[in-house]
C-alpha cells in the first residue's frame, strides 16, 4: 500500500493541562484552524477534552506533572512527547508555558520537528523567587532555550517586553512576537455598571499561590480597615498542589476569619465577580507573562491595582488604567487602597480607561491575527527543501 502525501500541515499544541489550554488558548486553536492547519492538542486530560474536540482538534493524552523541572522529570516528559510527535507525524509544535516550552521544545529537537512556536507565558515561581536555586534555574533555562532554537524554524511568543532578555533571547536576532497575553473577547466581557455605595470592594482572581501575593493584599486591607476605611477583600481561586509554594486551605480559612476578608473559592463566571466588586487587585511578586485575570476585569470596566512587574506594567499605566505599587510592599499597597477609599470617582474613571486599553490592543481578535501570521510564516518556511 502506498502512503499518499498529506496535504495539510499538522500542528501539535503541547500544554501541561487541558483546563489551562481551554481557559486561555482556544483563540490560538481557532487561529490554527483558520490558516488550514490540522490540529492536535497534546496535554494531560482532565475534564475539558470535549471542549477541545468540539472545536475540531484531536486530543492526545500526556502523562506528565507540572510540579517541578527536575532532570528526571524533564527527561521522562521529553521521551514521551518525542514519541508522540513521531507517531503523529507533526510538522509544527506550539509549546505553551515554560515547562512545555522546555520539554516540548527539546522533544521537537530530538524528533526532528522543523517548525517550533515557543510561547513563554511568564517565568512563574522561577522568576518570582530571588533565591540561589531560582537564579540557577533561570541560568539553566537560558542554556536550554539556546539549544532548543539551534535547529529548525523557531518563533517565540512573549506576553511582555521584559521577558525576552530575561530568558536570553536577543531581538531581532531571534524571531519574537509580543502578544497581549491570550487576549479577551470584549463582546463577552462587557462593561458593568459601577458598584453602588461608598465602600470599596476589592477582589483577587488567581491561583492561591505565594507568588500571586494574596497575603500582601490581606495585610494591606487589614491596615486600611484599621485606619477607618470601609474596604473589603474577596479572594477567588483555589490552592495549586503542583506549585511548591501553594497556599494551604488552613491559611485561606484563617484569613476569612479576619474582618473584611473572605476566601470564596473557585468561580465559574468571572463576570459575576466584577459585577459586585470595584477593583481588581493583583499584588504579584513577579513571574507573570500578562495575567488574563486583569484583562478580564479591565474589559468589564474595572481598574487594576497591581505591582510594578513585567506583564502587569505592560498593561497598567500608573494612574491611568489603575495603579502600580512596589513589589512585596504591603504598606505601599495599603496607602494606595486608603487613597482610593477617599476618591471612589477615580476608581470609576480608571475602570473606563482600562476597558478602552483592552479594546486598543489586548483583544482575542488582535492576538489571533498576530498568531495567524506566525503560523503562516513558519508553514511557508518549512515547506521548502530540507
Amino acid at each position: 500500500m502506498v502512503n499518499l502525501p498529506r496535504t495539510q500541515t499538522r500542528i501539535a499544541f503541547i500544554v501541561t493541562e487541558d483546563w489551562f489550554f481551554v481557559s486561555h488558548f482556544l483563540p490560538m486553536l481557532r487561529a490554527a484552524k483558520e490558516v488550514g492547519l490540522d490540529v492536535i492538542v497534546v496535554t494531560r486530560v482532565g475534564k475539558h477534552r470535549h471542549v477541545i474536540e468540539n472545536l475540531g482538534a484531536r486530543v492526545v493524552p500526556l502523562n506528565i506533572e507540572r510540579g517541578h523541572l527536575g532532570p528526571m522529570s524533564v527527561a521522562s516528559s521529553i521521551g514521551e512527547i518525542a514519541q508522540t510527535l513521531r507517531t503523529e507525524k507533526i510538522d509544527i509544535v506550539h509549546c505553551i508555558a515554560l515547562r512545555a516550552v522546555v520539554t516540548g521544545g527539546l522533544a521537537a529537537l530530538v524528533g526532528g520537528i522543523r517548525g517550533k512556536v515557543l510561547a513563554v507565558t511568564g517565568g512563574g515561581l522561577l522568576a518570582a523567587d530571588t533565591g540561589i536555586k531560582a537564579r540557577a534555574g533561570r541560568f539553566a533555562i537560558r542554556i536550554l532555550f539556546r539549544l532548543i532554537r539551534s535547529r529548525g524554524t523557531n518563533h517565540f511568543l512573549f506576553e511582555n517586553i521584559s521577558d525576552p532578555p530575561t530568558f536570553g533571547i536577543k531581538v531581532p536576532n531571534v524571531a519574537v512576537t509580543v502578544v497581549g497575553g491570550a487576549g479577551v473577547d470584549p463582546n463577552y466581557y462587557t462593561p458593568l455598571p459601577p458598584h453602588p455605595g461608598k465602600d470599596i470592594k476589592i477582589a483577587i482572581v488567581s491561583r492561591m499561590v505565594w507568588s500571586k501575593g494574596a497575603d500582601l493584599a490581606v495585610k494591606a486591607v487589614s491596615i486600611a480597615r484599621e485606619r477607618g476605611h470601609d474596604v473589603s477583600l474577596s479572594l477567588f481561586g483555589t490552592p495549586d498542589p503542583s506549585n511548591p509554594r501553594s497556599l494551604s486551605t488552613e491559611t485561606l480559612n484563617a484569613w476569612s476569619n479576619l474582618p473584611g476578608i473572605n476566601w470564596r473559592g473557585s468561580i465559574t463566571d468571572v463576570r459575576e465577580v466584577w459585577a459586585e466588586h470595584d477593583i481588581c487587585c493583583m499584588p504579584t511578586r513577579g513571574g507573570e507573562g500578562l495575567p488574563r485575570s486583569i484583562l478580564e476585569a479591565a474589559a468589564c470596566g474595572r481598574p487594576v491595582l497591581t505591582t510594578n512587574v513585567p506583564g502587569c506594567r505592560d498593561f497598567v499605566r500608573n494612574g491611568c488604567e489603575g495603579w502600580l505599587v512596589p513589589v512585596d510592599n504591603a504598606a505601599a499597597l495599603a496607602d494606595q487602597i486608603c487613597a482610593l477609599a477617599l476618591d471612589k470617582e477615580s476608581v470609576h474613571v480608571a475602570g473606563n480607561r482600562a476597558r478602552q486599553r483592552v479594546i486598543q490592543g489586548f483583544t482575542e481578535a488582535i492576538v489571533m491575527e498576530q498568531v495567524r501570521g506566525v503560523y503562516r510564516d513558519i508553514s511557508k518556511a518549512i515547506s521548502g527543501p530540507t
